[in-house]
């Protein structure tokens, strides 16, 4: 209604829709309240929708939404005719140079929250393969949708879909834009146990937003509640060190320490957790199938972010029976490879009895070796009786992924051969009798995403590797290439010396070994770089082998005939060494760099690299380096970077023992061997020092730089690189990543 002109005395009111003209006392006055489908908090009120978009008359499956496009003739989903837009009014010159929007959404000045989620059957998680982004500005969303659309196409994403069988044109993906929700506390549900099936309901829970639950990259809370009663079964409470919150100044996601007085505190009390399995169960009576559900808590406000169908339970699975009383502890030692493994006791006391060890058992030795790989890959265990967190069963287990346990003492003399034990490579136990069911697993693992995203850093971290078979498990880290790849485990595996070995098949037969396993480890890491260690193994382990009678006899290994003191006093062994490396080049194979070791001095440097002009690899188009494993080479780093090498690597276990004339496998030392001791920082510290002066690269590959502390030290003495075994590497990457933001932070304030 208009307002027209007065008439005998009275206000006159006119409707341009139907042209008729009404006196004041013929039209009715109401108040309206105006139209607001907010509340307060920007949320969308019960009942309402936004004013710009449609009512959902129903949905379709996305056969049934592609056959509806094909019957219309649609190709592209772009729409410009059929959108309405009002008239015009007019045009205001501005001076803006950021982004520009033709939309806006009333009174919502809101952080957003993007996910990718693809469309397909839901008979894959796809847990991880598309983007998500927290804290997103007006400004950024669009740029933040386009890269959710890109995500699809990602390298990861790519080969999930392989490997789950997706035709790449039969997925789609859909951008979800909802509120973000600035979390105190957030997590994940599982209203069934994902590996079982069993009816628990499995609650991880951390400080902050959800996104370092997701990723793997806090340990959480686990609650694990009994859908039968609710009772609360089990509640295991992690070391939470750090959340991941919004920022108030910037408005970014950015990762913080906890307090220390949160870090072990129970994340959720007992009345959150009675809700949440609330909401869960509702979750999965709407979807009528288990449910993995992420979640948000606010104040006394529990958001349910995401749900979807849990699809790592397979159809046969069935609840796992009620287990007996743990067994008796026969054996313990250092728990070496985490894991849990049942089987067969296999007593191996020297290498001939290892075609006995069959898939599944499990072996009990002294100690291992390199040539017992092929074996420790059919095992399900190991059990050693000598040894530490640094020996050859720790390394190859870990990389092999097998649960192992060190340092037993009696476990050769206590345990019988076929008697059935369960060994548990986390506590270092080893009881009788079998677990039930199979290998207990972190069943929250089971849905994390397998190829985590890796955190951004400037200092690279790259993956120690010691066995070929192990590259692809290697690189699945997402490590910058590896920091070190032992030689010696691809010839001692031959079982013989270098020397008998080219007696018995010939110095094209001992190259190609060198070659194949190398090759291996480069196609996986490929164009990444791989670090290659000439041989390095001492007297006693050659010993061992065909052909060993010939090696010296030393009393200490160790400091003995070994390196690049080995290599440069047997030049035509070493010759064919560099002879791989050549061939390698030669198939194109530029990402490998060659490394010598324990190295003293420069003149060590001038032969190696004379022998390997003489080889025909050129030392100025080939990157090479040494390690830095003695006090001597630290402090004479300068010289050997004047001759020319491009990286200088920290083999910490050695420089330690050296530096400290400690032997870190001596249990009436031990306690005094230390990586963190103020003479071997300072070593380190020089070094790194000395090499940046003359633009060398500088890396650490010792067992060492796993540890939080030496990480914050090498990070802040500007270290190029970090190398961890590959059960590390992702807390060595959230480390790095921590302390750089630190150092960031501190330089602004």
């Amino acid at each position: 209604m208009n307002g027209s002109s007065p008439y005998d005395g009275r206000d006159r009111w006119y409707c341009p829709d139907c042209g008729s003209a009404y006196y004041e006392d013929d039209v009715v006055f109401e108040t309206e309240e105006r139209y607001r489908g907010r509340d307060d908090k920007g949320r969308f009120a019960a009942g309402e929708h936004p004013w710009n978009e449609a009512r959902l008359g129903g949905t379709y499956s996305q056969s049934r939404f592609n056959e509806l496009l094909e019957e219309r003739g649609v190709e592209s989903l772009q729409f410009d005719e059929t959108v309405g837009w009002e008239d015009i009014e007019r045009v205001d010159p501005v001076e803006h140079d950021g982004p520009v929007y033709d939309f806006c959404v009333p009174e919502a000045e809101n952080f957003a929250a993007g996910r990718g989620s693809v469309i397909t059957h839901n008979t894959a998680s796809f847990a991880g393969q598309q983007e998500t982004f927290l804290n997103v500005t007006r400004e950024s969303l669009i740029d933040r949708v386009k890269r959710c659309w890109a995500s699809l196409f990602t390298q990861r994403a790519i080969y999930y879909r392989n490997e789950q069988g997706f035709a790449h044109d039969a997925v789609d993906i859909a951008v979800v834009v909802q509120q973000m929700v600035d979390a105190d506390k957030s997590g994940v549900m599982f209203t069934s146990h994902p590996s079982t099936g069993e009816s628990e309901l499995i609650i991880e829970s951390a400080w902050g937003l959800g996104e370092a639950v997701v990723s793997g990259s806090v340990s959480p809370d686990n609650y694990v509640v009994d859908r039968e009663d609710g009772e609360l079964l089990e509640a295991t409470i992690a070391d939470k060190k750090t959340m991941m919150i919004r920022d108030a100044d910037t408005g970014e996601t950015v990762e913080r320490e906890v307090a220390a007085d949160r870090r072990n505190a129970r994340v959720l009390d007992d009345d959150e957790i009675e809700r949440l399995v609330e909401l869960g169960e509702r979750a999965e009576a709407h979807y009528d199938e288990p449910q993995d559900v992420e979640w948000a808590i606010v104040g006394d406000d529990i958001y349910m972010l995401q749900s979807r169908p849990i699809t790592t339970i397979s159809e046969g699975t069935t609840a796992a029976s009620d287990g007996g009383d743990d067994g008796d502890v026969l054996v313990s030692g250092l728990g070496a490879s985490p894991g849990i493994a049942s089987g067969p006791a296999r007593v191996v006391r020297n290498l001939d009895q290892l075609d006995k060890i069959g898939e599944g058992d499990v072996i009990i030795t002294e100690m291992t070796t390199p040539d017992m790989v092929p074996a420790m890959k059919r095992a399900s265990g190991i059990v050693t009786d000598e040894g530490g967190m640094t020996s050859h069963a720790a390394i190859v287990s870990r990389e092999l992924g097998v649960p192992a346990i060190v340092g037993c003492e009696t476990g050769t003399e206590t345990l019988g051969d076929g008697q059935v034990i369960t060994i548990d490579g986390d506590t270092g136990s080893v009881t009788a009798g079998a677990t039930d069911g199979e290998t207990e697993t972190d069943p929250m693992e089971e849905v994390r995403p397998q190829n985590p995203v890796k955190p951004m850093t400037a200092t690279e971290v790259k993956v120690n590797v010691s066995i070929p078979e192990a590259a692809e498990r290697a690189a699945a880290t997402g490590a910058d290439g590896v920091g070190l790849l032992r030689t010696e485990h691809m010839i001692l595996s031959t079982n013989k010396t270098p020397e008998r070995y080219i007696d018995d098949h010939g110095v094209d037969a001992y190259v190609d070994e060198i070659v194949g396993g190398v090759r291996g480890v480069a196609d996986e890491f490929y164009p990444r770089p791989v670090r290659v260690r000439t041989l390095d193994a001492p007297t006693d382990e050659f010993r061992q082998l065909e052909g060993g009678e010939d090696e010296p006899h030393e009393h200490n290994p160790m400091l003995g005939y070994r390196g690049i003191r080995r290599s440069l006093d047997r030049p035509e062994a070493f010759e064919h060494e560099l002879e791989a490396f050549r061939r390698l080049y030669e198939m194109g194979y530029d990402n490998v760099e060659i490394m010598f070791p324990l190295v003293n001095d420069a003149e060590d440097v001038i032969r190696a690299r004379n022998l390997m002009e003489e080889a025909g690899v050129d030392p100025e188009k080939r990157r090479w380096g040494v390690m830095i494993e003695t006090p001597a080479s630290a402090l004479g780093v300068e010289g050997m970077a004047e001759a020319g090498i491009d990286f200088a690597s920290f083999g910490t276990n050695d420089l330690t023992q050296y530096t400290l004339a400690v032997d870190r496998n001596n249990g009436n030392v031990a306690d005094r061997f230390d990586e963190l001791h103020p003479a071997v920082l300072d070593l380190i510290e020089t070094t790194v020092g000395t090499c940046r002066e003359h633009g060398v690269d500088t890396s650490i590959c010792g067992q060492a730089g796993s540890k939080p502390e030496m990480v914050k030290f090498l990070v802040d003495v500007g270290v190029s690189s970090i190398s961890a075994n590959i059960d590390a590497v992702r807390d060595v990457q959230h480390e790095v990543k921590r302390v750089e933001q630190r150092l960031l932070l501190e330089s602004v304030r």
